[in-house]
């Protein structure tokens, strides 16, 4: 029977196209400078594009088996112990998925029941909900808030119900660039043991960082057998069309998240995950030199936003700036004023950059100017990327008493 009202699923139907994809496409169409999407637009290091092609070479062409080609898990294994200490069983505990996106989706379709609720924190990536939707979960959301975008404990502590099943965290933070404090972590541990819920805590930026290093909610007392880490190669390789991610969890859980994944994807390629083990056994100078140069680009744009006229929020880790658009207010459109923001800065000045709207939940109604009054400049770019656009937005947009009438908003 054909539905006359829409063919999208009622819990599909509010998403639509990802903001990212939007934007990306309008960058394309008008030769923009895309400092939206968060992928890189240098390439990964030689040694694992090497180990790549061999595994070609090799034969590696089949299916792996679903949960992860035995040399990754092992790989992954001794890689999370040497960050982290904690040794887990790369057979039984581990799952090599399609990206961490697909794992985050495994996991809410393989742990949460219809009607259980998943606590997000806002801003959040813009999977999360299109996850928990899919599995028939309630999303109950919590807000960190500027300047400081402090973890709002409290709020946190109110949310928790009988019925809460998750509570989802990802540190170093997209998009805020939040690195969440020893403190921080405590506080959300204690909350997770007294209401018997489980953590996932999305670790993809774990090894950019800056002031302060990542530490992993599941080495806190009594939080090892209540979180599952996600994580991926692609962000910390640059990568990110490799899709190699996985999830680490206790075995229960691991076998709920491996009942979802192989009904998704079934494996991961077959090459890639070859590859990842040598990608996984690079020196600690690797991980010295990827902070560094993500550094040189965090100030970089630190630096160039500053000279066209804003305000940006100085990211911990992650490779994300906020910053928000209010010296350059449009008069209001027909989309949110971030969206109306980025739309202009696209196709007027010539570079792209994400609406924070998509972030947050659209059934939630608390401080609305947050959520609408800020956006997202992606870092992983080359210095000459960044400087280019600085220079388009410093010819059209530096605010002067003059031009503020242009800019300002009505209100």
């Amino acid at each position: 029977m054909l539905r006359e009202n829409s063919p999208t699923a009622s819990r599909l139907a509010n998403f639509g196209e990802s903001v990212f994809t939007r934007m990306s496409r309008l960058a394309a169409a008008h030769k923009a400078v895309n400092l939206g999407q968060g992928f890189p637009n240098f390439d990964g290091p030689e040694f694992v594009k090497t180990a790549g092609k061999a595994a070609i070479d090799a034969g590696f062409g089949q299916y792996a088996r679903s949960f992860g080609l035995p040399e990754c898990n092992q790989a992954i294994a001794t890689r999370f112990h040497a960050d982290s200490g904690i040794e887990v069983n790369p057979e039984r505990e581990i799952t090599v998925t399609s990206g961490a996106t697909e794992a985050i989706v495994a996991v809410m379709l393989g742990l949460v029941e219809p009607g259980e609720e998943v606590i997000l924190v806002e801003p959040f990536y813009d999977c999360y909900p299109a996850a928990i939707s899919m599995a028939g979960g309630v999303l109950r959301s919590i807000r960190m808030v500027s300047p400081d975008f402090a973890f709002p404990v409290e709020q946190l502590r109110a949310a928790v119900t009988p019925k809460t099943r998750l509570i989802l965290i990802n540190s170093p933070h997209n998009p805020t660039g939040r690195v969440l404090s020893d403190q921080e972590l405590s506080q959300i541990a204690k909350i997770a043991i007294d209401n018997d819920c489980l953590v996932v805590s999305d670790e993809v930026y774990e090894h950019i960082y800056f002031e302060r290093k990542h530490t992993s909610i599941a080495t806190l007392p009594g939080m090892r057998e209540r979180t599952i880490v996600v994580s991926s190669l692609g962000k910390t390789f640059s990568l990110t069309g490799w899709k190699v991610g996985w999830t680490i969890a206790p075995e229960q859980f691991t076998q709920a998240i491996r009942s979802a994944h192989q009904f998704l994807t079934f494996s991961t390629a077959t090459p890639l995950q070859r590859a990842a083990v040598d990608a996984l056994k690079a020196p600690k100078e690797f991980y010295t030199q990827l902070r560094a140069d993500y550094a040189a680009r965090r100030d970089a744009m630190l630096c160039m936003l500053r000279n066209v006229g804003f305000d940006p929020f100085i990211p911990e880790g992650s490779y994300f700036v906020l910053a928000k658009h209010e010296p350059f207010y449009l008069k209001p459109g027909a989309l949110a004023p971030d969206e109306d923001f980025c739309e202009h800065l696209v196709k007027t000045v010539g570079v792209a950059a994400i609406p924070c709207n998509a972030f947050y939940d659209p059934a939630a109604t608390r401080d609305v100017q947050e959520s609408t009054s800020m956006i997202r400049f992606a870092f992983c770019k080359d210095l000459e990327t960044i400087l280019e656009a600085g220079r388009r937005m410093q010819a059209v947009m530096k605010p002067t008493l003059e031009e503020t009438k242009v800019f300002k908003m009505d209100r």
